[in-house]
């Protein structure tokens, strides 16, 4: 057996704003990828795969939703008969691990699912996100279902609001100098205590008015640009989005980057923000001179993501 590939997801804009209802972007990148295979002698990291889809049928199992049935029967049967997820994302990267095996158990197992190429109506994509969010609580404890959708669709999806998400068109890269970029912090981030620390944040009223009054601001603001083609815009709202994220979410970025990340918005070879929940994993750069940018952090792991 071995299943259809579904892949890793960017957000390239609105981590943590999504939970709030503001602008997000996500992209898919297909540099990474998983499908479902099975094996007559599970080892490593296939035998984890194993338990842990064992674990996850039990958590469909006890779903108990209208939205969604699964053929649990066959899943189950499949995991007996060695299913395993063969997968090369990175775990704890904020590239949507989780997200391509969800979207896998729901491509093979659900009954009347949903599918790629009917017409996606704003009702169907939210319902697939409804779906999917459920599903990933599983790995996550509270799950928005964006990384899921995003892998399942194989598209650029726009968040405008919880209730307002569709396919997006992003313009197509060019050969220039500039480029949207990962970096490794070479840390595992952990998604749930991340969103924990942002909860308990948004507590705070001065941190309330932050997140609406420029944090959302200025996201939306990249969002507009980059869907527009318009770089020179986006690269200064990219900066003033990096400078806030950098004053107000120092937990979520790795000690050791803080440094790197101030000098990037000092000498604009580039501007870091958060990819994913950040907390290690990788961080996600913009360059309008990727070489320039490669030579100031020579000493890290770069990957190209998108050139402008």
């Amino acid at each position: 057996m071995k299943g259809p590939l579904f892949y890793a997801k960017i957000l390239l804009f609105g981590e943590y704003g999504i939970i709030k209802d503001s602008k997000g972007l996500a992209i898919p990148f297909n540099a990474y990828r998983g499908a479902l295979k099975s094996s007559n002698d599970l080892k490593g990291t296939a035998q984890d795969s194993n338990s842990n889809l064992l674990r996850f049928y039990n958590h469909l199992a006890q779903l108990n939703s209208d939205k969604v049935i699964f053929n649990l029967e066959a899943f189950k049967k499949d995991i007996d008969n060695g299913m395993y997820f063969d997968s090369s994302i990175p775990q704890g990267y904020g590239v949507g691990s989780s997200g391509a095996l969800v979207a896998s158990i729901y491509d093979k197992y659900a009954a009347n699912k949903i599918t790629v190429l009917e017409n996606l109506t704003r009702e169907k994509l939210l319902k697939l996100k409804e779906i999917f969010s459920l599903m990933e609580s599983f790995f996550h404890g509270k799950s928005s279902g964006l990384d899921p959708l995003n892998s399942y669709l194989s598209l650029p999806i726009l968040i405008n609001s919880k209730e307002n998400i569709e396919p997006a068109g992003i313009p197509s890269q060019k050969e220039g100098k500039g480029a949207v970029f990962l970096l490794d912090s070479e840390q595992i981030g952990e998604t749930e205590p991340m969103v924990n620390i942002f909860m308990n944040k948004m507590k705070n009223e001065g941190f309330r008015k932050m997140i609406s009054e420029e944090f959302a601001k200025h996201t939306d603001a990249c969002i507009d640009d980059f869907l527009s083609g318009d770089i020179s815009s986006l690269f200064g709202n990219v900066k003033k989005l990096s400078k806030v994220v950098l004053k107000n979410f120092k937990p979520m970025i790795p000690v050791a980057f803080h440094n790197i990340w101030e000098q990037g918005i000092t000498t604009n070879d580039y501007y870091l923000k958060l990819c994913g929940s950040g907390g290690g994993g990788y961080i996600l750069g913009f360059t309008e001179d990727y070489k320039k940018a490669q030579k100031s952090l020579k000493d890290y792991k770069l990957e190209l993501v998108y050139r402008f």
